[in-house]
């Protein structure tokens, strides 16, 4: 049988609501799908005045629609990094918030300390699975208990869609903004045109997703911490969370 965990009423007052950070952060997310939904727009416009130009049929102000089309591009894109940035400071704080209340709701459910809440996400290359590790244990701990102590389980499909679109998300937009810095031939700019728009439009369902776990553990939180130091009667033996 395995070890009971210790009581965690003297742990109860480092519990804080994460309900507030998560608002901030659904919002932000918003933002981006917004920034997102007008790069689309603005993507699909650049292909269209690159592919007149290729097909041999260009307007009459041409090089006018060029220069306008990239300027709009490169308004959004403005658009979309000051979203991208603003979004990722306050999901990183709200995801630090929920890994220290998952850190009083069973500490050895974490397979890895507090402080990688922040620093998994600036590893090179590790950063594409670490806080996957993280969440996987702040989701175990955030959904331990029934209502009468038993163990709980939680479907993890919110949280493996949100980090598998992520991680497709991450790659294709950088393999994406690298072919079209490279393109040069009309016909080239034109299909790498159409990936960028292919790019924006993943990273609208990486967001949505991304709300959906949020708002998802921020709920489980909810519900685990109203249960306070209930005891535990069936907890699987202890070992490391899977990733």
């Amino acid at each position: 049988m395995a070890p009971t965990p210790a009581p965690m009423q003297e742990g109860l007052h480092r519990l804080r609501s994460p309900a507030g950070l998560s608002k901030a952060v659904v919002a932000l997310l918003g933002a981006v799908i917004a920034a997102d939904v007008c790069a689309v727009a603005a993507g699909l416009n650049t292909r269209g005045v690159y592919a007149d130009i290729a097909d041999g049929d260009p307007a009459s102000d041409a090089f006018g629609l060029v220069q306008r089309a990239e300027l709009l591009d490169e308004r959004v894109y403005g658009l979309q990094l000051l979203a991208l940035v603003a979004t990722a400071v306050v999901f990183i704080i709200w995801f630090r918030r929920v890994r220290l209340n998952a850190e009083v709701f069973d500490a050895s459910q974490q397979p890895m300390r507090p402080g990688w809440a922040i620093g998994s996400w600036f590893v090179p290359i590790g950063n594409l699975w670490l806080p996957r590790r993280v969440a996987a244990g702040i989701w175990t701990a955030s959904a331990q208990t029934n209502t009468d102590g038993s163990w709980r389980t939680v479907s993890r499909t919110p949280l493996n869609l949100w980090w598998t679109a992520w991680v497709l998300d991450w790659l294709f937009g950088r393999y994406a903004s690298r072919t079209y810095e490279q393109a040069e031939l009309g016909q080239d700019i034109v299909d790498a045109a159409g990936l960028a728009v292919a790019s924006d439009v993943l990273d609208i369902v990486a967001a949505v997703l991304a709300i959906l776990f949020v708002r998802k553990l921020t709920a489980m939180q909810g519900e685990r911490a109203a249960l306070g130091a209930y005891p535990l009667r069936e907890q699987p033996a202890a070992g490391p969370v899977p990733s």
